[in-house]
């Protein structure tokens, strides 16, 4: 993290926390490598630096396939990349599927990039650094969307930053949770549904309550709770290290990153986010669901990163 980076704590009122980001930070910072946490050609590499606003999406462990976008504009297509991150088994499928890559990295409107030498034996982990670790992986990028590989992003990107960042002064756009407002009432529905452990639960939301982390429902007037299917962001200092908080609360605790979401925006405080409706996420994008189970890496010479402190 530059040193150009810190004055943007004005949010931060505990000296403690204020360590604690940093701390957190320089760790994430060994995920993110210069290939931003894999190892990914030059060639890709090359062509990333030339992404100035961007949408992406990843697949790891052949879960999903890719849907490709509509409703840009020619202006869009000039304008932004759409890059979406494969692993090789994800590679593997696809291939034996009959989708194949052509020459110039393409299928359809993506530019597909492989992944090589991920950090973590979850998938769900891995797929939080092209999520979460934008910043990293696309180092002259202002601007990015996330898309879930779920899902069929829908809308124009440049029409998405002008309603969602530019005309509301934003600098974080992401969707209400549909269902719940607080973080403990997901807790308890993350443990139904078998998305995590309830010891797993337990040990993160046990810690944000001795934290502090009130049972409220709202922040700044909305929903505290968000549904992070798909992410809209200025790449500033101030988000980036958002991002970079978020990202290891998720690798902290469980890799639900509902848990984590109003958590990391109370400790930093972050201004200047539109929590838009769920009505609008339904407009951003088609929902597809998701077609397989990830299959799991073996345990190898993984570089598991611990981030507690």
């Amino acid at each position: 993290m530059q040193a150009t980076m810190l004055p943007c704590f004005k949010g931060i009122r505990r000296g403690l926390i204020y360590l604690r980001v940093i701390k957190l930070c320089r760790r994430e910072n060994k995920v993110s490598s210069d290939d931003g946490g894999f190892r990914i050609s030059v060639e890709d590499r090359d062509f990333m630096k030339t992404c100035i606003a961007v949408v992406s999406t990843c697949t790891f462990g052949g879960g999903d396939d890719l849907y490709q976008p509509i409703g840009m504009s020619e202006t869009s297509l000039r304008k932004v990349c759409y890059v979406a991150f494969w692993d090789e088994v994800t590679l593997s499928t696809q291939e034996a599927a009959g989708k194949t890559i052509g020459e110039d990295h393409m299928i359809g409107k993506w530019r597909i990039v492989i992944v090589r030498d991920l950090p973590f034996a979850d998938q769900r982990l891995n797929g939080k650094i092209p999520k979460m670790l934008s910043h990293r992986l696309f180092l002259q990028a202002r601007y990015s969307i996330w898309v879930d590989s779920k899902s069929q992003f829908r809308r124009d990107p440049l029409g998405v930053l002008e309603a969602l960042l530019w005309r509301t002064n934003s600098v974080l756009a992401i969707s209400e949770h549909g269902a719940r407002s607080s973080v403990y009432d997901e807790g308890k529905a993350v443990v139904k549904k078998h998305k995590a452990t309830p010891e797993e639960v337990d040990v993160q939301l046990t810690q944000y309550r001795l934290d502090g982390f009130p049972d409220d429902k709202r922040f700044n007037g909305k929903k505290a709770l968000a549904e992070a299917s798909i992410i809209v962001r200025e790449n500033t200092p101030m988000t980036n290290l958002f991002m970079c908080l978020w990202f290891n609360e998720a690798v902290r605790f469980t890799s639900r990153d509902q848990l984590s979401f109003p958590y990391a925006l109370r400790q930093l405080n972050l201004q200047n986010i539109n929590m838009f409706p769920v009505c609008t996420r339904r407009d951003l994008v088609n929902s597809m669901g998701h077609k397989r189970k990830a299959k799991p890496l073996a345990f190898r010479d993984l570089r598991i990163v611990s981030t507690r402190l």
